[in-house]
C-alpha cells in the first residue's frame, strides 16, 4: 500500500519531456519533487506561475513564492511570474498538457467532485472547474476509501461535481485505474495489495483482464 509520497511518485512517472502540467493542491503538489532528472517539465501554478521546482530546503523558504496551495515552494531557471488572467488563459487555450488533481470522489464514467462537501464552508471552487473543462488529460490522486473506509471509486458521485466525463487515469494508495466506457480497468496494483482487496474497496464497476503487475516506483 502506498502512502501519499508513493502516489506522487507513481504519478511523476506520467510525466512526459515537454510537458506543461499544473499541480492541484494536495498530493498532486509533491509530483514535483519526483519527476525524472533527465526530462524538461514546465510545472504551471493557477496563482501565476511558470517554472516551479521542488519545494525548498527548511530555511531556504521564501514567503513570496506560493504555489495555489499558498505553500512556499522554489523557481526554476527562466521562471515567470504573472497574473491570473494570464494564468488562466493558458489554462482555457488548453496550454497544458497534464493537469494532477486530487478528489474526494470519482465516478466510473470519470466525473470528479473536490470542491465541496455540502454543510462545510468552503471559499469557492478555485481553479478547478477551469482545469477540468479545459485539460485533455486529467490524472487524479487520491485515496481509494475515505476514513470510513467506504469507496470513493464510485458507480456514481454523491458530492457536487467539479467536471463531467474528464477524469483519464485514477492513482490511489492501492492502484492505477484508467477510466473506460465500461468502468475502472485496473492497471498496476500497489506493492504487496492484492487484485482482491482492490475490488472490495471498489463501488464501481473494476474491469480486470489477466495478471495485473505490481507497480515499480
Amino acid at each position: 500500500m502506498l502512502d501519499k509520497i508513493g502516489i506522487a511518485k507513481r504519478i511523476a512517472q506520467e510525466v512526459q519531456d515537454g510537458y506543461y502540467v499544473n499541480l492541484g493542491i494536495g498530493i498532486p503538489t509533491l509530483v514535483a519533487n519526483f519527476v525524472r532528472a533527465d526530462i524538461d517539465v514546465e510545472f504551471q501554478s493557477e496563482n501565476g506561475v511558470l517554472g516551479m521546482g521542488p519545494f525548498p530546503f527548511e530555511g531556504e523558504e521564501d514567503a513570496d513564492i506560493i504555489n495555489a496551495g499558498k505553500q512556499t515552494i522554489t523557481t526554476l531557471a527562466g521562471a515567470s511570474f504573472f497574473d491570473s488572467a494570464m494564468s488562466f488563459a493558458m489554462i482555457r487555450g488548453q496550454h497544458v498538457h497534464l493537469t494532477i488533481l486530487g478528489a474526494m470522489e470519482v465516478a466510473q464514467n470519470g466525473d470528479i467532485a473536490n470542491w465541496k462537501i455540502p454543510g462545510k464552508m468552503v471559499k469557492g471552487m478555485g481553479g478547478a472547474m477551469d482545469l477540468v473543462a479545459s485539460a485533455e488529460n486529467i490524472i487524479v490522486a487520491m485515496m481509494h476509501t475515505n476514513k470510513r473506509g467506504e469507496s470513493k471509486l464510485l458507480k456514481k458521485c454523491a458530492l457536487p461535481l467539479t467536471g463531467v466525463g474528464c477524469v483519464k487515469k485514477v492513482v490511489t494508495n492501492l492502484a492505477v485505474l484508467e477510466i473506460t466506457p465500461n468502468g475502472f480497468k485496473l492497471l498496476e496494483r500497489a506493492p504487496g495489495v492484492s487484485v482482491e482487496a482492490i475490488k472490495n474497496a471498489t463501488e464501481g464497476n473494476l474491469l480486470i483482464e489477466g495478471d495485473i503487475p505490481e507497480m515499480s516506483l
